[in-house]
């Protein structure tokens, strides 16, 4: 027999907001109460667990949060779950298409990650979605909304966007939904701020985003109403340009003057890597992450053979761990270090 819908947290009329715990007791018995008296049903054991968590008998430290508090939470849940992507390898960048074919057409043993990968992009999935049900339930303590209300606005708002799926509509390509998607966001009135002002094609991308991901966020939207170069030979001159301003600020000696240049030129680099089909702030953290891993091996490596106050000759023996770090690391992948490149992975 099929779970029962549950009953929203709040409605009008009632004296206070059902607890999510009361709200989840009404399911029906084939997803009922394991041996903790909880629900068995994943979510419902969730929501279940939080708001026992935050009941007047429950758990000091839990109790004591606000919204406020769990926002450094939510964004250390997030960034080691981006971590836990890298460890996928190639499985992490595999769109619906290239998942089911990556699937049916290697072996057992070349499947992709390993379970252990596997495991900690869970576990760290469920970290997340605890700081989702953590905060809804918060939400519904001061009686605004419950887990169930998002839940159910997110998949009707994703109904009403994609009429190509659930309507009559057809999308020919990406590029079509994207320009659907903001027409329908703009007649949901999603394009008028609080004031009645028209909001503009930048607005909304929040201000806390990383730097890289803003700036690509910003270039995303403004290509959405033309304003982007047709190639990605357009972005790579600019990225040239901006490079020579900065030569030429860095010679002047203006401090000001390099803040700007080297900002516009990173600005640039992020149309690049738009037109490429490429995450600018996943890149600049996989690069770093790579070079982490071979200053460590340099680090192991050395043998501390130049003095440290010889800075000409230890430099130079530091450079040849550097190469032999590259080079195993490329040998490791059945990659030889020429073939890589000399450009993409110098350093």
């Amino acid at each position: 027999m099929p779970s029962a819908t549950l009953a929203a947290s709040t409605s009008p009329g009632r004296d206070g907001p059902m607890s999510d715990l009361d709200a989840a007791a009404q399911t029906v018995p084939d997803r009922g109460a394991g041996v903790d008296g909880l629900p068995t049903d994943g979510f419902l054991r969730l929501i279940a667990v939080m708001s026992r968590l935050r009941a007047a008998d429950g758990c000091p430290w839990d109790r004591a949060q606000s919204l406020r508090s769990l926002q450094p939470f939510l964004l250390e849940e997030a960034s080691e779950l981006f971590e836990a992507h890298e460890a996928l390898g190639e499985a992490a960048s595999q769109d619906a298409a290239g998942l089911i074919a990556a699937r049916d057409s290697a072996g057992e043993a070349e499947r992709g990650p390993t379970l252990g990968a596997i495991a900690a992009v869970r576990e760290e999935l469920g970290d997340v979605l605890l700081q989702v049900a953590f905060q809804a339930q918060i939400a519904s303590e001061w009686g605004w909304f419950d887990v169930h209300d998002v839940a159910r606005g997110i998949a009707d708002k994703m109904v009403r966007r994609h009429p190509h799926v659930f309507g009559d509509e057809r999308a020919e390509d990406v590029t079509a939904v994207l320009l659907r998607w903001q027409e329908l966001k703009l007649a949901e009135g999603r394009g008028v701020a609080a004031d009645g002002a028209r909001r503009g094609a930048l607005d909304g991308i929040p201000a806390a985003l990383p730097a890289l991901l803003q700036a690509q966020r910003q270039g995303e939207k403004a290509a959405r109403v033309g304003f982007d170069w047709p190639t990605i030979d357009g972005p790579l001159a600019k990225v040239d340009e901006e490079l020579a301003e900065l030569r030429l600020a860095l010679a002047s000696g203006d401090a000001d003057a390099v803040d700007a240049e080297l900002g516009d030129a990173l600005l640039a680099l992020t149309s690049v890597a738009r037109h490429a089909n490429v995450d600018a702030e996943g890149a600049l953290r996989r690069a770093a992450a790579r070079f982490g891993r071979r200053f460590a091996r340099v680090e192991a490596l050395d043998d501390g053979a130049a003095p440290p106050g010889d800075r000409a000759s230890r430099l130079d023996i530091l450079e040849r761990r550097w190469q032999q770090a590259k080079a195993e690391e490329f040998a490791s992948k059945g990659v030889a270090a020429g073939q890589a490149g000399a450009g993409r992975e110098a350093r």
